[in-house]
Order: C-alpha cells, then sequence, then structure tokens
C-alpha cells in the first residue's frame, strides 16, 4: 500500500471538484491518491468510470447547447 492511499484510508480522501458538467453533476478528485468520482443520478457520489466519463461528455454537450440556445432567446427577445 503507497503512502497516499495510506494516508486516505486514515483521513479520509480530500476531494477537490475537477469538471463542472452541469450545475448538478460535477465530477471530483481527491488530492492525495487521485481516485476519481462523479455524481449519479440521485445525487450519490460513485466511481467515475469509463461508461460515467461518456455518459458526463454527453451531458455536458447537451447542457452547453441548451445554455446557448437560452441565450440566444433571452438576447432577441430582449430587442424587441
Amino acid at each position: 500500500m503507497t503512502l497516499t492511499k495510506l494516508y486516505c484510508n486514515l483521513f479520509g480522501h480530500n476531494y477537490q471538484v475537477t469538471k463542472k458538467v452541469t450545475k448538478h453533476v460535477k465530477e471530483y478528485t481527491c488530492k492525495c491518491c487521485k481516485k476519481q468520482l462523479t455524481t449519479d443520478s440521485n445525487g450519490r457520489l460513485i466511481e467515475l468510470t469509463p461508461k460515467y466519463q461518456d455518459i458526463n461528455s454527453a451531458l455536458e454537450r447537451i447542457y452547453n447547447s441548451r445554455m446557448l440556445r437560452s441565450k440566444k432567446k433571452t438576447f432577441s427577445s430582449s430587442i424587441y
């Protein structure tokens, strides 16, 4: 067992947000052992597997395109 994993086992992980996918979905990484987590559909933290990375990237694409469309609508409606 490495020293960083031992530290995390004794004191717990020190997670920090590494990516904001949407307002509610984020990706986290432990500063010590580099373990990665994300939030699932119920808001719980789960391990970031390749499956969830694909889901998060698709969510991010959809979320960003919706935000762009809503900004365009707001801008065009404020002109009239």
